[in-house]
């Protein structure tokens, strides 16, 4: 995220990072060399212009660049739907990376049949498929994934609805597909705020996403019973903290300056 920034800055703004370390496990599943191999054999079957590529902004700025050479788009979790449709106007099948799960919510939210939707397996040639299953697939899915919202479970549900049976159930579309077909409502973090601010007093969530958002909600929302489907917690996340955010604010323009390429950069 913090390349994202970067990417977006303006000439005069420079980005910062608390812990240079603190990265995302989902971006890390697909690198640039390993996404150029599986777009060069996905078009050798079906054609450059019958592809769109799709990038998650929880990606690597290489990838954003890759997709717009290749005339795609990046988008959030809460925007993917309409990339999604702006994609498929434009062509007939698309190759999204890196998150297999948002990847298929967003198609199956939008009506297109599981048996059109295909996982790529970076570590397979034709990422795992024959070629008849790529050309009736209408989604590429990489397959990649966030850790923290695949730790989330239909039985966990099941139990949060047995215990508080009021309780509307709230899931990030970073969970798996069970998941999210068993939940009340998912959406982006935005969204998850958006209908816990806007609920009246005594309403009863239980949530699905990153226990830090669930607790910072509970606690600003004291009228509402606000409860994780089950702790889950981000390692990366957690690198940030109170003594390296001063640390970089006392060393403000110089600390972990995060640059991306100039060429990366108009390309993403």
């Amino acid at each position: 995220m913090a390349e994202s920034a970067a990417i977006l800055a303006k000439p005069d703004q420079i980005v910062q990072i608390p812990n240079a370390d603190a990265g995302c496990w989902m971006a890390d599943m697909a690198d640039a060399v390993m996404v150029d191999r599986a777009w060069k054999e996905a078009v050798s079957v079906v054609g450059e212009d019958r592809l769109t590529p799709l990038v998650y902004m929880n990606s690597d700025a290489a990838i954003k660049a890759h997709c717009g050479r290749n005339q795609g788009a990046v988008c959030t979790s809460s925007n993917a739907p309409k990339a999604f449709e702006w994609a498929l106007a434009r062509r007939d099948k698309i190759f999204f990376f890196p998150d297999e799960h948002l990847g298929r919510n967003t198609a199956a939210g939008m009506g297109i049949p599981q048996d059109q939707i295909l996982v790529w397996d970076p570590a397979k040639t034709l990422g795992g498929n024959t070629e008849a299953q790529i050309e009736a697939a209408k989604v590429l899915l990489w397959k990649g994934y966030c850790l923290v919202h695949t730790r989330f479970t239909p039985d966990q549900i099941v139990n949060m609805r047995q215990n508080f049976p009021d309780a509307r159930i709230i899931v990030h579309p970073e969970c798996t597909h069970d998941v999210v077909s068993q939940a009340d409502d998912c959406g982006s973090t935005s969204f998850i705020v958006r209908k816990v601010t806007e609920a009246p007093a005594g309403s009863t969530f239980g949530i699905g996403t990153e226990i830090n958002l669930i607790e910072r909600l509970a606690y600003e929302h004291p009228d509402k019973k606000i409860l994780p489907l089950r702790d889950s917690f981000c390692p990366n996340m957690y690198k940030i903290n109170l003594r390296n955010l001063l640390e970089t604010l006392e060393d403000i323009g110089r600390k972990n300056v995060v640059t991306v390429d100039e060429t990366v950069k108009k390309d993403a």
